[in-house]
């Protein structure tokens, strides 16, 4: 079994939805046309991000417009000489960041596209020696614990049709909700997260998960862009 045949049907199925029906018909909409509209095509694209050069394969999700907004968040929080988790990291664009400040991080993924994508813009970055990268569902591959965890996960429920679709969706929320139940065992005792979500999900379904975990909740950044023609919320969340 490959790690994208685990991104179930079923689970993307009976996941209830805590946002209203009338926000989950608008979800769904966005989910049918973002897939109209397509991704994933040709070949190796070149991007621009917040100082970094990233070469982005087909398989792996590209920086999206409110990105640099996240790796603002992560460049000011993060201080020189932490440990740094990048779960779901694609690119490697936070990971990179990170350690361009002076961390030692680690940069995981479910797509082993992305872990090779961040291995080459590691080195096109000359940070690779501040920068590892493994393969791991979640914390499967993880070991020890970190002064910080950024996260940038998929935020909608339904199943991955292909690797580029895991950056975007998470069939029943198995690893959004894995992740708060198993974060604390790998933060130090004065660690925090920076995580990303937008009401492109089930924003009542991830403030559940914060709550349910105990974590004390900052939003640190906010901003609504329209995303084919629907007004979207992004904020970013510093957690501890």
């Amino acid at each position: 079994m490959t790690q994208l045949d685990r991104q179930s049907t079923s689970e993307a199925e009976s996941y209830r939805p805590l946002v209203s029906p009338e926000r989950v018909a608008e979800i769904k909409e966005l989910r049918r046309a973002m897939a109209a509209y397509g991704g994933g095509e040709g070949g190796e694209q070149t991007h621009p991000f917040l100082g970094l050069t990233l070469r982005v394969p087909a398989q792996v999700m590209t920086p999206c417009p409110v990105s640099p907004l996240l790796g603002g968040a992560v460049f000011a929080e993060v201080e020189p000489g932490e440990r740094v988790l990048d779960m779901g990291t694609g690119s490697g664009s936070l990971a990179l960041l990170a350690a361009k400040k002076g961390a030692d991080v680690l940069a995981v993924d479910l797509n082993p596209h992305a872990v090779a994508a961040v291995r080459a813009n590691a080195e096109l970055n000359q940070v690779a020696g501040r920068v590892g990268a493994c393969e791991s569902d979640v914390f499967d591959a993880v070991e020890g614990r970190f002064d910080l965890i950024v996260f940038n996960p998929p935020f909608q429920w339904f199943a991955a049709t292909d690797y580029a679709d895991v950056a975007g969706t998470d069939a029943g929320y198995q690893a959004l909700t894995r992740f708060f139940r198993e974060a604390r065992a790998h933060l130090t005792e004065k660690g925090r997260m920076i995580v990303f979500f937008s009401t492109m999900g089930d924003v009542e379904y991830f403030e559940k998960l914060v709550a349910d975990e105990g974590f004390d909740h900052e939003v640190v950044f906010s901003t609504t862009r329209p995303v084919f023609d629907v007004p979207v919320e992004f904020t970013v969340h510093r957690l501890s």
